[in-house]
């Protein structure tokens, strides 16, 4: 029987240090190395220990061949789209990453990439993938801010039936929560900046894929375009990462209870987790994801001015971007996350000024509740 997740989190296997004995790898800081060593390493750039460390376990736990890892999440995101030429269409989700969108409609489009935005929640549009033939589909699920869940296996099989390769951004689920190349996507990628680290303290992505030729595209842009990550800050992921399941499990039961809490709350139009059975797509997170994650969206009943009061008065939940760390986090997407998303796009996919985002961390949860009370009261 194979080691469980959870094992295979805590076990990294090589350390580059056998004579050593060391338990934990260390730090290989170096810019250059030797021509001709035994690891075939001679540039940073081109490789490091510190990033074959991470991209072993991260294949482990992605259940992928192939792993590769970079400076940001953005940077992973840069990797698989600059591989793509002029003309090439991108068939996008509509609700994505603010930075996503920035980076794809203020930068690319201006290398000649088409980019066409489908609400995949509807199965209707599935035909799209035939009738636009597209290069890539980008998918996230949960996405963010609005926490839709789109149909993967579904997605995915008509894609493969095109011969169109399917990008999802796995960075809200984790491989804890969900695995995206199981359910037949091309490349999984993560922000593992984010739940991966768990500690708000490095920046990094990656991309997984059991393709080799999409995996030979990854290696070039990690070298060739420089989106390389740095030996600490992987050093670091890879120390974060043996926790991922302890800290989500308290993260998700405490997101369970604090959705459950802002639902009855009256000060709240609604609210978005993807185990209520209330959010439009339950049944589809039941069937591809193992938990409901640790994220929640809620609508305030309030303007923006009195929702950044509630935002600011917060205690355990500091008022900042990013998402997944250990420590609770509350976000305003409209004018932060998706800032860079023009107001008709917001208005038509509903980022608007009462919408907040809760990373819900690993604080007692009676604090975490109290908190919440405290700083709604606020809005009446």
């Amino acid at each position: 029987m194979p080691p469980g997740l959870s094992t295979r989190a805590i076990h990294h296997g090589e350390s580059f240090a056998k004579e050593t004995g060391t338990v934990m790898p260390p730090i290989f800081p170096s810019a250059t190395f030797r021509h001709g060593n035994q690891e075939g390493f001679d540039y940073t750039r081109s490789g490091n220990p510190n990033f074959r460390l991470l991209e072993s376990v991260l294949s482990s736990l992605e259940n992928s061949e192939f792993s590769t890892v970079f400076a940001s999440g953005v940077s992973a995101i840069t990797a698989i789209i600059s591989s793509l030429k002029a003309g090439d269409l991108v068939l996008c989700e509509d609700n994505l990453y603010g930075c996503t969108v920035r980076l794809f409609e203020k930068v690319f489009r201006n290398f000649g990439l088409r980019i066409s935005w489908v609400d995949f929640t509807n199965q209707n549009n599935f035909n799209l993938i035939k009738e636009q033939t597209p290069s890539i589909i980008w998918l996230e699920s949960p996405t963010n801010p609005l926490l839709k869940i789109l149909d993967i296996k579904a997605i995915c099989e008509v894609a493969n039936s095109c011969n169109v390769p399917v990008v999802v951004d796995n960075t809200f689920a984790t491989p804890f929560v969900q695995r995206p190349l199981d359910l037949g996507a091309t490349l999984s990628l993560t922000s593992t900046t984010k739940y991966i680290n768990g500690h708000s303290d490095a920046l990094g992505g990656v991309v997984c894929t059991n393709d080799p030729e999409w995996n030979q595209r990854m290696i070039f842009a990690q070298k060739g375009l420089g989106l390389h990550p740095s030996p600490f800050d992987c050093w670091l992921i890879t120390r974060g990462v043996k926790t991922l399941p302890l800290r989500l499990e308290r993260q998700i039961k405490n997101a369970t209870a604090i959705a459950d809490q802002l639902a009855l709350h009256p000060l709240v139009n609604w609210v978005r987790y993807p185990f209520r059975q209330d959010h439009p797509q339950h049944d589809i997170a039941l069937k591809q994801m193992e938990c409901g994650g640790a994220i929640i969206t809620a609508s305030i009943k309030a303007s923006q001015s009195k929702t950044f009061l509630m935002c600011k008065n917060l205690k355990y939940f500091t008022m900042a971007e990013s998402l997944g760390g250990v420590e609770s986090l509350v976000c305003h997407p409209a004018t932060m996350t998706h800032a860079s998303v023009d107001e008709s796009t917001k208005q038509r996919l509903g980022i608007n000024e009462s919408l907040v985002r809760f990373s819900v961390g690993c604080e007692d949860l009676v604090d975490l509740s109290a908190d919440l009370n405290n700083a709604l009261e606020l809005v009446q």
